[in-house]
């Protein structure tokens, strides 16, 4: 008999309510997980995703934070406990709508909301979930990387460069705490058909031009879709990979090969 995918509890999504973030809910919902959704400020959208998760046919709750106070992201996390009994896995995939700047015209007001946001506010993630995880004898972390780790995207700095500090946090908690049962991986993300993309190609920052020269390095000529997102962020929480920790798979259509 194969072992549950997932021990009884749930998974809590930072970014859930965003595009890439809301199929990564609805993937562990399906896979027989309930979900805890954190979110900033789309409140509406959360609620609207959890109810589409509870219509699958599991629990879903909503909780608001913004990750940069590590006060908010503990209530977030304590909240999501007291309402599932336990958090199995956090998939960390919060962050802003990425301003598409050269590093030389980089303005230190915007590194620090980068860096703020992604990389502080997963270091506050991690230091809210580690005790639980610790008491609950062992989780799961995945982080939802960049693909620009494996070939530098021009003007993509402020979604690259704290991406990569969370990938060496992600190999250190491995390191750390695997004698706690407690492992940490990441997906790497291409250029997906939601979220940011999408918003990105509305506002005309992505013309033409910027599509043919990204599709270029790309081994597979399509557009990635959420969905391949979320099913990367189950395996790697699920039983399924259980002896992998500190590990990177890469969902971008061969970006960088």
């Amino acid at each position: 008999m194969e072992k549950a995918l997932f021990p009884a509890g749930a998974a809590l999504v930072f970014g859930g309510s965003g595009g890439i973030g809301r199929s990564v809910v609805q993937c562990f919902a399906e896979a027989g997980s309930d979900v805890a959704i954190g979110f900033h400020s789309k409140v509406e959208a959360a609620e609207t995703l959890a109810r589409e998760v509870e219509g699958l046919g599991r629990k879903a709750s909503v909780h608001g934070a913004d990750v940069r106070d590590p006060a908010q992201v503990e209530a977030a996390f304590e909240a999501a406990v007291a309402a599932h009994g336990r958090v199995h896995t956090v998939v960390w995939g919060a962050g802003p709508l990425v301003d598409q700047v050269m590093l030389s015209e980089t303005t230190h007001e915007q590194w620090r909301r980068a860096i703020d946001t992604e990389v502080h506010g997963f270091f506050n993630t991690v230091q809210a979930a580690l005790p639980h995880f610790r008491a609950q004898g062992g989780g799961s972390f995945v982080t939802l990387g960049s693909a620009g780790h494996m070939r530098w995207p021009d003007k993509d700095g402020l979604s690259v460069a704290p991406k990569a500090s969370n990938e060496s946090l992600v190999r250190g908690i491995a390191k750390e705490e695997g004698r706690h049962n407690i492992r940490a991986n990441s997906v790497l993300v291409g250029v997906i058909e939601a979220g940011m993309f999408l918003e990105l190609t509305r506002q005309g920052v992505f013309g033409p031009e910027w599509v043919a020269e990204v599709q270029k390095g790309l081994a597979l000529k399509r557009w990635g879709q959420p969905e391949e997102i979320g099913h990367a962020a189950v395996f790697l929480a699920s039983s399924r990979a259980a002896y992998v920790t500190g590990q990177q798979i890469n969902v971008s259509g061969g970006y960088g090969i």
